[in-house]
């Protein structure tokens, strides 16, 4: 039956070209049309140009459920959108597209930023678990002899007991691995300059320096946003001090990690590294992290995909639900915040 008094907000999806179809089953469509007035089969892929059927709807949406590949809400999208109240991101970071121009109208944010955070500390989690136990030398090798060999002598002194691990960025990336890795037996340092003592002993945590992080730590795994304090974050110095066969892994941003400083070290073989991101996003065809043995490139796939997109699309749908209920969001973005955040 239809709704005698229909309060429900109406509602527009907004996000990149096939974006939605991997996003959202048939289960999260049914949620959206209970929640919403909405046609949840209409996806705005360009609000800045939007067709006729479009533009009716977004002069109409009360919410926007974005995600990736969304357009950024200029001053002029957003004049198209005068009911605008609300933007539910169903992904990570929103900076791509919340302009100040959303601030200045008000404009509440939410984001799925903390679902997104899980896949990404898990892959982070066992690439510390495998650098301790050397896995990757150990397969390259095992291929190379495929004989019988002394494998007690050649990894002689891996494994993760004990191991120092060095957390460069308290992100909620970061916070998520320190907890994953508290049943092991680590020894987990925290370089953040926002964290004080008490915060560190909450997270069970010892706070060090940046340079002494790295001096310190068998891997040095970094977790802070893309700033511009934080370009080159890890660069020649902190390389330079970290031990001779310690692992780098960087599964936040490539510009945070100084890649000319760091191809000697890999080069030679002083160190590893486990390299979700790079700058350029797209090495170039000739750079030797596609081929050194020491350094496991994999293309940005820490973050959700596959049916982990899911999970993103079930914590924006209970978001959109808070909002159609007039009850505030649980995991708000604040515009003054995001100068500190990804």
């Amino acid at each position: 039956m239809p709704h005698a008094t229909d309060n429900r907000p109406r509602a527009l999806l907004a996000m990149g070209p096939g974006i939605a179809g991997r996003l959202l089953a048939e289960r999260h469509h049914t949620r959206l049309a209970t929640l919403t007035r909405t046609d949840t089969r209409l996806v705005a892929h360009d609000l800045a140009d939007p067709s006729p059927e479009v533009a009716a709807a977004l002069a109409e949406a009360e919410v926007l459920f974005t995600c990736w590949g969304a357009t950024p809400l200029t001053g002029p999208v957003l004049a198209a959108a005068p009911r605008l109240r609300a933007v539910v991101h169903a992904a990570g970071s929103v900076k791509h597209h919340i302009t100040d121009a959303c601030w200045e109208r008000g404009i509440a944010v939410a984001s799925a930023a903390g679902a997104n955070a899980l896949p990404v500390a898990e892959f982070t989690v066992a690439a510390i678990l495998f650098a301790g136990k050397q896995v990757l030398r150990s397969a390259r090798r095992y291929g190379e002899l495929r004989t019988r060999h002394d494998w007690l002598d050649e990894l002689d002194g891996s494994g993760n007991y004990r191991r120092t691990v060095g957390i460069v960025g308290a992100s909620r990336i970061g916070r998520r691995v320190i907890e994953l890795l508290r049943p092991f037996d680590l020894d987990v340092l925290l370089y953040d300059p926002y964290v004080g003592a008490d915060e560190a002993a909450r997270l069970g945590v010892r706070l060090a320096a940046l340079d002494e992080l790295c001096a310190s730590g068998s891997v040095v795994s970094v977790h802070a946003p893309q700033l511009p304090e934080t370009r080159h974050l890890i660069g020649a110095a902190q390389l330079a001090a970290m031990p001779s066969g310690a692992t780098l892994i960087n599964t936040a941003r490539g510009s945070l990690v100084d890649e000319d400083a760091l191809l000697p070290e890999l080069t030679s073989g002083r160190l590893h590294a486990v390299l979700d991101v790079t700058d350029p996003d797209l090495p170039r065809a000739a750079s030797p992290l596609y081929d050194l043995p020491n350094v496991l490139l994999t293309p940005h796939i820490a973050g959700s995909l596959g049916n982990e997109l899911h999970r993103m699309a079930d914590q924006a749908l209970d978001e959109l639900e808070r909002f159609a209920s007039g009850r505030p969001f649980a995991d708000p973005v604040y515009g003054d915040a995001l100068s500190r955040s990804a």
